[in-house]
C-alpha cells in the first residue's frame, strides 16, 4: 500500500519586468506578446496546477531616472491577460495583482467579478498596498500613504468589494467608510464560485492578520522549510482567534528551481541562474533597499559600505523588508562578518540573497523535498518561478510533477467545472463588514 500524502497545490508564477525572469537569454520569449501569455498558460495547464498568477508593477523599477538594467520595458493590463487567458484555457485559476491603495472600490470590484463571470469561477485578487513611494507620483493624489493607513484601506477595500460582491444583480448597496463613500447598483451575476478567491503576501503583523482573517491563500516569501513552519503555526494561530480552521488557508510560498539530471548539474545550473539575474547596478539596488539610503559611488565587486543603514525616506520609493533599521543594522554587521571571512563582494552577497533557486537538484531530489515540506506543514504547496518565460516551467512539468502524481501528492487531472476555490479545497473567510467610522 502506498504511502499516504497531503495534496500538493501549485500556482505559476509569470514574473513581472524585473529581473527574476532573464530576458537576455535567447529562450526568452516577449512580455507583452499575448502568445508568450498562452504558452504560460498551456504549460501550467499541463501541468494541472491551480492557479496562474500574474504580478503587476504600476511604475517601472528605476535608480536616478534611469529604468534598471535587467529590467524590461512594457507590460499589458493585468485584468486584460487574465481574461484573455480566460478564451483559451478551461480548468485552470486566473489571479491577478492589484492594489488597494491606487484602485477604487466599485470599479476594481466589476473588473474581478467580471472575470470571475467569464472564467465561470476560476478568478483571483492577490491582494497588495504597493510598498513603493515613488508609485504615488502615477496618481492624482501623487502621495504615498504611511503604512499603517495602508493596511486600513486594505482592509475597507476588501470588506467593501465583499460588500460589493454580495450584493444581487440590480440591487444598489452604499458604501460609507473611512475612505470610501460611493453608491452602485450591481450590472452582474455571481459567478459559480460566488466571489473571487482572495490571495495575500503581506510577512508583517498588520499583513498577516489581513491573511488570516480575509484570504483563501497566502503567497509567502518563507520558503525554506523551518521558516515555512514557524510561519504556518504563526498562521494557524491568527487564524483560530479569527474562527477559521487551518485548511482553510492555504499557503503557496515562491520558489524557483534547477533542475539538472545529476546534483553536479543542477548546482551549476543554480549558479549560472544566480548571476544573471543580478547585474552589477541591479546588486546595488537591492543594497540601498537595507541600507534605506542611495549608494552612489559604491562598488558592487568591491566589499559592503562601511557606513550603517539608516530609516527610509518614501521620497527614495524604498521601503526595505528587513524590518526597522536596527534589524538592519543587525543583518549589516552579520554580512560585514561574512563578506571578511569568506572574501564576499556586495554582488556576490546580492547574488546569494537576490538571486537563489530555492530548489535545486534531480527531479526525484526536488519531488522529494516538495513532498517533504508539505507533509510537514511547512505549507501547503509552492508558487512557481521560472527563470525565464514562457517556456521556464515545462521542465517541472514534464519531470518532476509525473513523480509526484506516482507518488499519489498530487492530481493527475481537473475535477470537471471545479471552481478555483474548490481545486484548492478551501472555505471562503465570512465577510468583514465595512465600518469605519472615524474619517480621515
Amino acid at each position: 500500500m502506498s504511502e499516504q500524502h497531503r495534496q500538493i497545490h501549485f500556482a505559476a508564477h509569470f514574473p513581472g519586468v524585473n529581473q527574476q525572469t532573464i530576458w537576455s537569454d535567447p529562450n526568452a520569449g516577449s512580455q507583452i506578446e499575448f502568445e508568450s501569455f498562452r504558452r504560460f498558460a498551456e504549460i501550467a495547464e499541463r501541468g494541472v496546477m491551480d492557479y496562474i498568477f500574474l504580478a503587476e508593477g504600476l511604475r517601472l523599477r528605476e535608480r536616478n531616472g534611469e529604468i534598471l538594467d535587467l529590467d524590461v520595458l512594457g507590460r499589458p493590463n493585468t485584468v486584460s491577460i487574465l481574461s484573455a487567458l480566460a478564451a483559451v484555457t478551461k480548468h485552470i485559476g486566473l489571479v491577478g495583482t492589484l492594489t488597494t491603495t491606487y484602485n477604487e472600490p466599485v470599479d476594481l470590484a466589476r473588473q474581478l467579478r467580471s472575470l470571475d463571470v467569464l472564467s465561470n469561477g476560476r478568478a483571483g485578487w492577490n491582494v497588495v498596498t504597493t510598498t513603493n513611494a515613488f508609485t504615488g507620483a502615477n496618481f492624482r493624489k501623487g502621495d504615498h500613504l504611511p503604512y499603517p493607513e495602508r493596511y486600513l484601506r486594505a482592509q475597507e477595500m476588501i470588506s467593501a468589494l465583499e460588500q460589493l460582491w454580495e450584493t444581487e444583480l440590480g440591487e444598489t448597496t452604499t458604501l460609507d467608510s473611512r475612505y470610501f463613500q460611493a453608491t452602485a447598483t450591481q450590472t452582474l451575476p455571481a459567478s459559480p464560485q460566488g466571489r473571487p478567491v482572495l490571495v495575500q503576501a503581506g510577512a508583517s503583523g498588520e499583513g498577516r492578520d489581513i491573511a488570516a482573517r480575509n484570504v483563501d491563500v497566502v503567497f509567502s516569501m518563507f520558503g525554506e522549510f523551518a521558516e515555512g513552519q514557524k510561519f504556518r503555526t504563526d498562521l494557524d494561530e491568527r487564524l483560530e482567534h479569527f474562527g477559521r480552521n487551518a485548511e482553510d488557508l492555504k499557503i503557496l510560498p515562491a520558489i524557483t528551481l534547477a533542475i539538472g539530471d545529476t546534483e553536479a548539474e543542477a548546482q551549476e545550473r543554480a549558479q549560472a541562474i544566480r548571476h544573471a539575474q543580478v547585474s552589477g547596478p541591479n546588486a546595488i539596488y537591492f543594497m540601498e533597499q537595507i541600507w534605506g539610503r542611495e549608494l552612489g559611488g559604491v562598488d558592487p565587486d568591491g566589499p559592503l559600505p562601511d557606513f550603517d543603514p539608516v530609516p527610509p525616506t518614501h521620497a527614495t520609493g524604498r521601503v526595505p523588508h528587513y524590518g526597522d533599521v536596527e534589524e538592519r543594522t543587525a543583518l549589516v554587521n552579520q554580512w560585514r562578518a561574512e563578506s571578511e571571512a569568506k572574501g564576499l563582494s556586495l554582488r556576490d552577497l546580492a547574488v546569494r540573497e537576490y538571486g537563489r533557486p530555492s530548489l535545486v537538484g534531480t527531479p526525484e531530489q526536488i519531488a522529494d523535498e516538495i513532498i517533504r515540506r508539505v507533509d510537514e506543514r511547512a505549507c501547503d504547496g509552492f508558487t512557481l518561478v521560472g527563470d525565464i518565460v514562457p517556456d521556464g516551467l515545462a521542465e517541472f512539468v514534464d519531470r518532476v510533477v509525473p513523480i509526484l502524481q506516482e507518488r499519489g501528492a498530487y492530481r493527475t487531472e481537473y475535477p470537471e467545472n471545479a471552481t478555483l476555490r474548490e481545486l484548492l479545497g478551501s472555505a471562503a473567510a465570512p465577510s468583514v463588514p465595512l465600518e469605519t467610522p472615524e474619517r480621515v
